[in-house]
């Protein structure tokens, strides 16, 4: 299959989930050997216009930041590319409206991958403008697609496909020092650990050990908010960690809790689910991560600070594991699967057009 994708900014431009996301796709396309040609705009001198990074071929079709450019270059560039689907990304918009018109002299179908973290305007004119331009829009989330539908995405034409993890890095990593309960979040505004720290506060009078992974502007707030609760003893703040320690950490817990306000997709959770923790989720409104865990029986699914001090509780009833092999499903390549099985569906029903 010949797929090209489109993103004027990819994350040498900027470092976000959603571009890291399309990027890892095109690299497992690529690996599944598939025919991948990256349009994007040049952050590498503009001799020469093609570079090669993880076996992805990047096309620059402009320099940095030159979007009339870009635009008036990517149809032509995508039609003599003539690729089987064309991929791309909602922001910024006029490069929907090209990437649509390089489909079109392609006769080639659009599907647009929205992670929810592209910054656009759900009031401006433009944004509904490209939820409606594609035969298909991509979301990591239930939460994703209910607003783009609500921008003019028809329900037939979207479909949320979550990320992925990889399994056989979690069956691989080391099973850490057992503590009771572990979290991980970047320590920002979004954060809300003061829930998880108000929870474990109600349960000093019994024994338990908690880790905190992830670091940011608030980290010494919620450092001072565990002294303050007189828990700071029991409570580690490990910082920012890579993933095998990541791994490590939630291989050995036996909770994992998930509080933050904000989350397209919760692949912290994701990870721990899958290290064999009991998953207990404080449903945010502009949080997806009580998807995840709807229809999982080692799950809670809480409101408040009480509730998950209940379910750390209750949780204890629940079997200590390492691994739960009910995850499996999320493996990369099943992921990818979904999105190639997506490409071949939209590719059938274009024919008909």
């Amino acid at each position: 299959m010949r797929v090209a994708l489109v993103a004027l900014e990819t994350t040498n431009h900027r470092n976000s989930t959603g571009n890291h996301r399309f990027e890892r796709l095109a690299r497992q396309l690529v690996d599944a050997g598939h025919d991948v040609r990256f349009f994007c705009s040049r952050w590498w001198s503009s001799d020469p216009d093609t570079v090669e990074l993880d076996g992805v071929e990047y096309h620059g079709i402009a320099d940095e930041d030159a979007l009339g450019e870009f635009c008036v270059r990517l149809p032509l560039a995508i039609g003599r590319y003539a690729p089987d689907v064309v991929h791309t990304r909602p922001a910024p918009p006029p490069q929907v409206i090209a990437a649509s018109t390089g489909g079109t002299l392609a006769r080639a179908p659009l599907a647009l991958e929205w992670y929810g973290d592209e910054g656009l305007d759900p009031d401006a004119p433009a944004t509904r403008l490209v939820a409606r331009e594609p035969q298909m829009v991509i979301t990591p989330s239930e939460l994703v697609r209910t607003r783009v539908r609500e921008l003019g995405a028809l329900e037939r034409g979207s479909r949320a496909i979550p990320e992925g993890i990889d399994f056989d890095a979690v069956e691989e990593a080391d099973v850490g020092d057992g503590v009771d309960v572990a979290y991980a979040h970047p320590l920002d505004e979004s954060a809300n650990a003061e829930s998880l720290l108000l929870g474990l506060a109600e349960l000093r009078d019994r024994d338990w050990r908690a880790t905190i992974v992830g670091d940011g502007p608030r980290r010494a707030e919620y450092e001072q908010q565990a002294a303050d609760l007189r828990i700071d003893d029991r409570v580690t703040f490990t910082g920012a960690c890579d993933r095998e320690r990541r791994l490590r950490v939630y291989r050995g817990a036996h909770v994992f809790v998930h509080t933050a306000f904000r989350e397209y997709f919760a692949t912290e959770l994701l990870w721990a689910l899958a290290c064999g923790c009991v998953g207990i989720v404080e449903y945010q409104a502009e949080s997806s991560a009580h998807e995840l865990v709807e229809n999982y029986e080692r799950s809670f699914r809480v409101t408040d600070p009480e509730g998950v001090a209940d379910a750390i509780v209750e949780a204890g009833e629940c079997d200590r594991l390492d691994i739960d092999d009910t995850w499996q499903s999320y493996d990369h390549a099943a992921i990818l699967d979904r999105y190639v099985d997506t490409y071949e569906e939209l590719m059938t029903d274009f024919s008909f057009i």
